[in-house]
């Protein structure tokens, strides 16, 4: 039978806290199982090229394709001693000994080996082009900066060398979950005995066939999957996925480390009817952008934590089209209502804080809220962009050489809250002669922006439509940088390029705080994009759930699916 469930009265106060209260048992015969649910598409295993970035691979595959660190839910990469070790090699260049566990294998019987590390690395550093990338990746943040990687083919051990004065300061965040993929299939895919030896020996032939495989190969089509193109190196492995039974994750008897605690996981992606699914009792768990759970209704049995995220909701405008003009874009960032959409939009079930995540207003792209830079970086904008200005747009109108303007906004639909978000910014803008359609759809990606199907992109850091941010803020910046995967609405400019790249490798506060700031001045005059505030992240537990720890970053909920258990 099924547990009549609700949604909790009271919102529980943002934090880290397991939910844990006993439900009823199943019927004995049944697999036991966990029914998890994200604002987001699952139509690719690889979360590292430009739209598997913008789907939901990284939260739904965290614990299948673990890596040398994982993101927590303060932010920070965390080191997996499952997978094996890594040791700074001493000396003024950065260079890591990467160790992998001698019992580290895949679910297929293949052992992991450095040509994983080799393959990852050549696909997110940018430096396999023709007349463009080879490969789609979505940021080459940090693997820009490996000038090498020693690898034997099949050897347990990599050496990472870095370029001289690229000291890369987030080096424990790379080769983490989701970036290792299995270098083994790719490699029978484009019928070679391995990756490594093309991609250090420079065979441009065998690297494009590698990188159009790492591309496409590892879409997936709910009913027409290959399993045997998806082997696990985590606690879970994909066994099937069909629109009526979900995505089925199932314990991985090749892993080595510490079993999952439950045997099934059921991932049910952006469009299954959530209401129903709780209705039936298939959903446990939920991570989803606060106010996209009205159409489940009210609902027991359920307990709800609402906070602030490290992804920044924002609007990316493209550079090109109606919006060419820097004058163009900032006469739209002027009709926008930032802090009635704060006030009404970002900050649902949780306190302001008084400083902080979710404090208000974002007012900075290169440093976050709660850094000890960011207070002083976000003076430079002052009270502009903070409210509707319509005298302001229409000047900007007019240097613009525009006397009305059509903004189409785009995001991944249905989503209430973004929704509302674009209603309320087209009934501001349209007393200053700017309209703004909503070109929202359930297939929407990023990549529509840099096609010309829209002019801007609301969504998360990066432009991601689901959960995202680190405490780093890498990914942010990166976008913004000239040529990368993400950098989706083509802005280019080469001192914010130049400031992205130092800001990569400085810890010194004080050259964080000059660079950033001269960075802002920039950027709110060319306004490439518009931040609004902390994205509000909303994780729902079933009553009787143990050890759902909320995690407000790109990992998103499923971060330790592993240690879920669902008391019968």
């Amino acid at each position: 039978m099924h547990v009549k469930r609700r949604w909790s009265g009271a919102l529980v106060a943002a934090g880290l806290a397991a939910v844990s209260i006993t439900a009823c048992s199943p019927p004995e015969d049944k697999v036991p199982s966990i029914g998890y649910s994200f604002d987001n598409n699952v139509d690719t295993y690889n979360a590292r090229t430009v739209d598997g970035a913008a789907s939901g691979a990284r939260q739904a595959f965290t614990r299948v394709q673990v890596g040398f660190s994982y993101l927590g839910p303060e932010g920070d990469a965390l080191s997996d001693n499952d997978i094996g070790t890594t040791a700074i090699v001493p000396g003024d260049t950065l260079t890591v000994q990467y160790t992998i566990a001698p019992a580290a294998t895949y679910s297929d019987g293949a052992p992991m080996a450095c040509d994983d590390l080799v393959l990852a690395w050549a696909a997110n550093s940018g430096r396999f082009a023709t007349d463009r990338p080879m490969f789609d990746a979505a940021s080459t943040a940090g693997y820009s900066d490996i000038e090498r990687i020693d690898c034997v083919p099949g050897a347990k051990e990599a050496t990472v060398v870095f370029a001289a004065g690229r000291n890369y300061d987030n080096w424990r965040a790379l080769f983490g979950a989701t970036d290792l993929l299995p270098a083994h299939v790719a490699a029978r895919a484009v019928g070679v005995a391995n990756v490594v030896d093309p991609i250090l020996g420079g065979d441009d032939e065998v690297v494009s066939r590698i990188a159009d495989f790492w591309n496409t190969g590892w879409t997936l089509t709910p009913g027409a999957i290959d399993t045997s193109l998806l082997p696990s190196a985590g606690p879970y492995r994909v066994e099937s996925y069909t629109v009526e039974d979900g995505l089925v994750l199932v314990a991985n008897d090749a892993w080595w480390g510490i079993p999952p605690e439950t045997e099934q996981v059921v991932v049910w992606p952006k469009g299954t009817d959530a209401a129903a699914k709780v209705a039936d009792g298939s959903l446990d768990v939920i991570d989803q952008g606060a106010g996209a759970l009205d159409a489940v209704g009210a609902t027991e049995g359920f307990a709800t934590t609402s906070q602030p995220s490290r992804g920044v909701e924002q609007l990316t405008f493209a550079t090109q089209g109606v919006l060419a003009e820097a004058s163009a874009r900032r006469a739209v960032a002027a009709c926008i209502p930032r802090s009635d959409l704060f006030d009404t939009l970002g900050h649902p079930g949780f306190e302001v804080a008084a400083a902080g995540l979710g404090a208000g207003v974002v007012d900075s792209r290169l440093v976050q809220p709660g850094t000890l830079e960011y207070p002083s970086v976000a003076t430079v904008v002052g009270d502009r962009y903070q409210r509707s200005n319509l005298d302001q747009a229409g000047k900007e109108l007019v240097g613009a050489d525009e006397s009305d303007l059509t903004v189409r906004v785009g995001y991944l639909g249905p989503d209430a809250r973004r929704a509302e978000e674009v209603r309320r910014m087209a009934a501001d803008c349209a007393a200053a002669g700017i309209t703004v359609q909503d070109a929202s759809s359930p297939e929407f990606t990023p990549s529509a922006l840099r096609s010309g199907a829209v002019d801007a992109v609301l969504g998360n850091s990066g432009s991601l439509p689901g959960p995202s941010g680190s405490a780093s803020g890498v990914v942010a910046r990166y976008s913004l940088r000239t040529g990368t995967g993400l950098n989706v609405g083509g802005y280019s400019n080469a001192r914010i390029d130049s400031i992205i790249d130092q800001l990569a490798v400085t810890e010194d506060p004080e050259r964080v705080l000059a660079l950033a700031t001269e960075g802002e001045k920039i950027l709110w005059n060319d306004m490439p994009s518009l931040p609004l505030y902390n994205e509000p992240r909303t994780t729902v537990v079933s009553d009787g759930m143990q050890d759902v720890v909320p995690n407000p970053t790109a990992a998103g909920a499923g971060w330790n699916m592993d240690r879920w258990v669902l008391l019968r």
